[in-house]
């Protein structure tokens, strides 16, 4: 088997393998999936570029202001959201059906290392959170210093 040529990397007979239905299978992760069916719509993005700057307008229905945070770290823009119903859990009377999950959401967006955390704004309104990231100019690249050869 080690002498008949292949193309890619494998040998060409294990496209005839029976179990390869089951080589894309991943069990779920929970950390991406606390949210349940409707994980894939939070965090949604727009980002809108002005003249002076970046603009993301981030949904976060149903997160306080105290429960979301922005972290600005090595040229990347964090922003990550946390509920936690336990609070409402001492409520009177038998719980029948919870829907709502309690859990935590993430997004990084890469800004540039020259972004400064003073210089980005921040509002939370409706559900829509809008972080104002300035353009960082790009410092000019060094013009080409020759050495003379004597």
């Amino acid at each position: 088997m080690a002498n008949v040529p292949t193309i890619f990397d494998e040998s060409p007979l294990n496209i005839f393998d029976p179990f390869d239905v089951f080589s894309g299978f991943k069990f779920p992760d929970p950390s991406t999936t606390v949210f349940g069916k409707n994980a894939d719509r939070l965090m949604k993005t727009d980002i809108r570029e002005t003249d002076k700057g970046y603009e993301l307008a981030i949904d976060l229905p149903g997160f306080k202001k105290e429960e979301i945070s922005a972290e600005l770290k090595d040229g990347y823009l964090t922003v990550s959201a946390s509920k936690s119903h336990k609070e409402e859990e001492k409520k009177e009377g038998h719980l029948i059906r919870q829907e709502r999950s309690s859990g935590s959401c993430a997004r990084t967006f890469y800004v540039g290392e020259g972004v400064k955390q003073s210089d980005c704004k921040a509002a939370y309104e409706n559900g829509i959170l809008t972080v104002c990231i300035p353009k960082v100019t790009k410092e000019e690249k060094a013009a080409k210093q020759m050495i003379s050869i004597d």
